[in-house]
């Protein structure tokens, strides 16, 4: 198993060559390891054309804000859809200026990124700069110019930023493994050297600066006609695989009857049921894999959860198995489960592989000791809102929020587990007889037609709170072929509850309101109330006094007394 992140080297080198100016521009965004995490390193080169006006700013330009806007979508969104809104609006605004700013006019830009995530990288081109992919000595071009096909017009654009009113990018997917080198170049290098020279310059392997350095220095001694610009970069380890590429593993395995307790399943020994639902049987099972570079235990325990085909169509179990992959490698959260990656190749079959949490659930927790006292409850209902806030933040809606479905960890920590049926923008809806949600924990809206939204979730989140508190139901137990009676009112906390804070009984109760536009606005919004509810409810503080206050003053004006009433003692005898 692997749980190896993106990690890269690259070199930039430009030059002016024989014109008056530079208009080439490019970099490399790699952001922070959370940015990386979410979308990817970001690379990007752009050549201003010559016969506008502004060319070197509409370069820098439409670089500088690419990277702004692609690093503000949300990136369970996927690269090229994010890449493209990123650029669109840009693109808009450029060829508004250049038709009506004299400064700017028919202002235009080649354009071509590289995006790096996970276990590839997304070209994303307009123009006539180039991107390639370099492994093994074989150097492959990923773009095609967007130039006049007539002699002696190959140096004329028909696509470029700023030239039409939309711009079109073409898009291409490249698998990434460790030692490939990437290359972006305007058509200062690409215009004077052949592939074969830039694959002999590139077959170098010195480092990303140095051979970007040599790939111009060669484009000077052949005789420099442009602006040239170049970026190398090197992959040095690969990180978890994308939504493509694991749409392509799940497409690739078989669907098979889920294995039983004793079985081994590539190289893992099924120790222990761990649950058999509806739809999935998750077992506790040892791995003596090796992680990459990086030995293993044999005594690692990990948690496989596998689909039964019997219950849930193919098309189901294949979409469960990618929102949860995908999510469980996406979500950066201690209160979110984690999906790890197996090394290429080893898995055989559809199944998921999770770290080991060890604890026990809400739902186990509660049967064994009974609801939770007042201040521990709070601090679990904290930990399980800020997973369910990380969710939404992301775009993402669990649909079944209930305890068994909330680990409590023996140290201390809480994770939000099974997202086989969250709602995702990418994948497809369950069909109809494998919808999501738990009778019980699901809101009236999802029994009327409703497929899950922020505002289910949050109700579900209260019911998981007043079973947290109450070890009951709001509206009693539930028959599951039946809806609860949401016309009558839910039972209250305090009646169920008598120490129950009269801050946090209306927190909860507001969460299940039947109405969801009563209900919390979002789920942060009972964070907060969680978080500050004790204090706001916590009596007034008594008054100090004096000597509590001003220890100095009180002894101080107790002395004056005292001396005051000596001398009237002396003055009346």
């Amino acid at each position: 198993m692997t749980d190896a992140r993106l990690e890269i080297a690259a070199g930039f080198a430009t030059a002016q060559g024989p014109k008056a100016d530079n208009q080439d521009f490019g970099g490399v965004h790699l952001g922070t390891p959370a940015e990386q995490r979410e979308h990817g390193v970001v690379a990007v080169i752009a050549d201003g054309v010559s016969g506008s006006k502004a060319g070197r700013m509409a370069a820098e330009l439409t670089t500088r804000s690419f990277i702004d806007g692609y690093l503000d979508q949300n990136p369970l969104n996927g690269i090229a859809a994010n890449g493209i809104k990123a650029l669109r609006g840009f693109n808009r605004w450029l060829h508004a200026r250049g038709r009506i700013d004299p400064a700017m006019e028919a202002a235009a830009t080649t354009f071509t990124a590289l995006i790096l995530r996970g276990r590839e990288a997304v070209a994303l081109h307009v123009g006539d700069s180039r991107a390639y992919h370099f492994r093994d000595g074989v150097l492959t071009r990923l773009t095609e110019d967007h130039t006049r096909a007539q002699q002696g017009l190959s140096h004329v654009l028909y696509r470029a930023v700023g030239i039409e009113a939309d711009v079109k990018l073409d898009v291409r997917h490249v698998g990434l493994a460790p030692h490939d080198r990437l290359l972006l170049t305007t058509d200062g290098v690409h215009g004077v050297l052949t592939d074969e020279a830039l694959s002999r310059l590139l077959g170098r392997r010195g480092s990303p600066d140095a051979d970007a350095q040599a790939i111009l220095a060669e484009v000077a001694e052949a005789g420099a006609r442009d602006n040239a610009t170049v970026l190398v970069i090197d992959v040095m380890g690969i990180g978890a695989p994308d939504w493509e590429a694991i749409t392509a593993e799940a497409e690739g395995l078989a669907i098979l009857p889920p294995p039983k307790q004793g079985e081994t399943v590539d190289g893992f020994h099924l120790e222990q049921l761990v649950a058999d639902g509806r739809y999935t049987r998750l077992f506790l099972a040892r791995s003596g894999d090796a992680r990459s570079g990086d030995a293993r235990s044999s005594d690692e325990r990990v948690v496989l959860k596998f689909p039964k085909p019997a219950a849930v169509s193919e098309r189901g179990a294949r979409t469960a198995f990618l929102r949860e992959a995908f999510i469980g490698r996406r979500i950066d959260s201690p209160f979110v489960g984690k999906v790890l990656s197996l090394d290429a190749g080893r898995q055989s079959r559809l199944y998921i592989v999770q770290p080991f949490y060890p604890g026990q659930t809400l739902h186990a927790r509660l049967a064994e000791d009974g609801p939770f006292e007042i201040a521990e409850g709070i601090g679990v209902a904290l930990k399980l809102a800020r997973g369910v806030a990380a969710l939404h933040r992301a775009g993402v809606t669990h649909r079944d929020i209930k305890p068994d479905n909330v680990i409590l960890e023996t140290t201390g920590g809480l994770k939000l587990v099974d997202l086989g049926v969250a709602r995702l923008k990418r994948a497809e809806e369950f069909a109809e007889a494998e919808a999501p949600g738990t009778p019980g924990y699901k809101a009236p809206e999802m029994y009327g037609g409703e497929s899950g939204s922020a505002a289910t979730d949050q109700f579900a989140l209260g019911v998981t709170l007043y079973r947290l508190f109450t070890g009951a139901y709001p509206w009693g137990e539930v028959d599951p072929s039946d809806a609860p009676r949401f016309d009558r009112a839910p039972v209250s906390l305090g009646r169920r509850r008598p120490d129950m804070p009269a801050w946090l009984e209306a927190a909860v109760m507001r969460a299940v309101s039947v109405d969801p536009d009563d209900r919390f606005e979002d789920v942060e919004e009972l964070i907060h109330v969680l978080e500050t509810g004790s204090a706001a409810a916590a009596p007034a503080p008594r008054p100090l006094s004096l000597i509590e206050r001003d220890p100095v003053r009180f002894w101080q004006g107790l002395c004056l007394v005292l001396v005051v009433l000596l001398m009237v003692s002396l003055a009346t005898r």
